[in-house]
């Protein structure tokens, strides 16, 4: 048929039909290809196969002028020029017209050729066999292009992957703030207790990111924790060379796969929202464990060939200690946080995790944060109205010109009832007015609802008695 390459297929079997009585006309029907085909390829006498390929130029080279002489001589200074580069090269010391941009995929093809026998050695993949119980491995990594809310705001976040490097066996944490030490130490803790067992070596992508901006001591002192962390699980800590993503390959060839499937159960579910952290990790849980079911021949096998666990977790937290401020406030790493009046005065003991802050005085845990991280453009605060409020309602005018005051208003509603206050009453009833409210809502335990009653009745234009409240 026209537009068609003989096979040897169609050679053979026209042949065989010729050979035993057939006329031109008949076995090439029969063959599928015309009779003139056929006179051509009885003519030639060998299979299609072994026709030699075009070696003659149908056109004259558009490049001869200039290739050896000035294409070349860049080449070898600059071996790693691309073809854009070169035909703009070329436009821009020529003429435009000489050398139009439809020549690209000619120069293309040249500069393809002249690689392949004069370019440099590239570096090569060795892949690696995997033994049970020999390596696990940890990275990091973002959805992108996807946008989970946690109440309907974003929620900004990284993902822990652990992977066994033989039975593919996964674990993957939900990580607030970025790669560093405690995120690490949290999520390969988790992973390995929740395995039930510690490979023979743990490997990373030399955890660029978290020694990112480090002074050469604090680098030395987390390199430290890293190894202590290892020791303590009885693994051989390694790294790959920075730069080098393809010496992580058994994590990070897997993040796209495992990504895939959480997009698709997204997908399914209808909706990136979700109500909380813990709900998300769960969600997380359950796509993991699923990829997990298609391994658990593999996984069984490498589990026996694990090490056992120690006794007890080692830490997986950063200690600092702040001391608490008259205003009863605490600065940790580089932000201001409220904490209860009680504690004023008091030096604490801080354990700081990828998501929280743990506080204590001498022996005596006192309470949780939740993590909050720096913003480069402007001061950063995590202000708690309820740390606050016993003070400010016995003074409610500090409340006017407080340092503080933008940050103890809890959210954009109550933002929004404090400019109405301000601006239909005196000075004096409106800061009265806005603690008592903020007060009201601490004591009750009614934020949320309070604040959009007063908003409603605000912008109806009338203004809330406290003893009506």
């Amino acid at each position: 048929m026209s537009g068609k390459r003989i096979t040897d297929q169609q050679y053979r079997y026209y042949m065989s039909l010729r050979n035993s009585g057939h006329n031109q006309v008949q076995s090439s029907a029969k063959a599928n290809f015309s009779e003139r085909t056929a006179r051509r390829i009885e003519r030639k006498g060998i299979l299609p196969s072994q026709r030699l390929k075009k070696a003659w130029k149908t056109r004259k080279d558009p490049f001869e002028a200039v290739w050896e002489s000035v294409l070349v001589p860049l080449l070898k200074v600059s071996p790693y020029l691309n073809s854009v580069a070169l035909l703009e090269y070329l436009q821009e010391h020529y003429t435009p017209e000489a050398y139009p941009d439809c020549l690209l995929r000619t120069l293309q093809r040249r500069l393809r050729q002249w690689r392949v026998v004069y370019g440099q050695e590239q570096e090569i993949i060795f892949r690696q066999v995997h033994t049970p119980g020999r390596q696990g491995l940890s990275d990091f990594t973002a959805l992108k292009g996807i946008e989970i809310t946690i109440g309907e705001k974003v929620f900004s976040h990284l993902l822990y992957h652990f992977r066994l490097a033989f039975s593919r066996w996964s674990w993957m944490k939900v990580i607030q703030g970025g790669e560093s030490f405690s995120a690490l130490s949290e999520g390969l803790q988790d992973a390995l207790w929740r395995l039930g067992g510690c490979p023979q070596e743990h490997r990373t992508d030399s955890l660029s990111a978290a020694f990112k901006n480090l002074s050469r001591e604090n680098y030395r002192d987390v390199t430290g924790h890293y190894e202590a962390l290892c020791q303590h699980y009885d693994m051989t800590p390694t790294r790959n060379n920075p730069g080098k993503g393809h010496e992580n390959g058994s994590v990070e060839s897997a993040h796209g796969h495992l990504k895939r499937r959480l997009e698709q159960a997204l997908l399914l579910r209808g909706s990136y929202d979700f109500d909380s952290v813990a709900s998300y990790q769960l969600f997380i849980d359950h796509v993991v464990q699923r990829h997990n079911r298609h391994h658990q021949r593999q996984i069984d096998v490498e589990r026996h060939a694990l090490k056992v666990l120690p006794a007890y977790r080692t830490i997986d937290f950063k200690e600092v200690t702040g001391r608490v401020t008259t205003s009863s406030t605490l600065l940790v790493e580089k932000v201001i946080y409220s904490v209860p009046s009680r504690l004023i005065g008091q030096r604490l003991r801080i354990h700081v995790y990828h998501d929280r802050l743990c506080c204590s005085v001498g022996g005596d845990f006192v309470l949780t944060l939740a993590r909050v991280f720096p913003d480069e453009k402007r001061k950063t605060r995590c202000i708690d109205y309820r740390h606050l409020i016993g003070s400010l309602s016995r003074k409610p005018q500090a409340f006017r010109y407080s340092v503080l005051r933008d940050d103890i208003l809890p959210n954009q509603s109550y933002h929004k009832i404090w400019q109405h206050i301000d601006q239909r009453c005196a000075n004096r009833h409106a800061c009265k007015l806005i603690v008592g409210i903020l007060k009201l809502a601490a004591d009750h335990n009614c934020e949320e609802p309070l604040g959009s009653f007063v908003l409603d009745m605000l912008e109806k234009g009338k203004i809330p008695c406290l003893g009506d409240l």
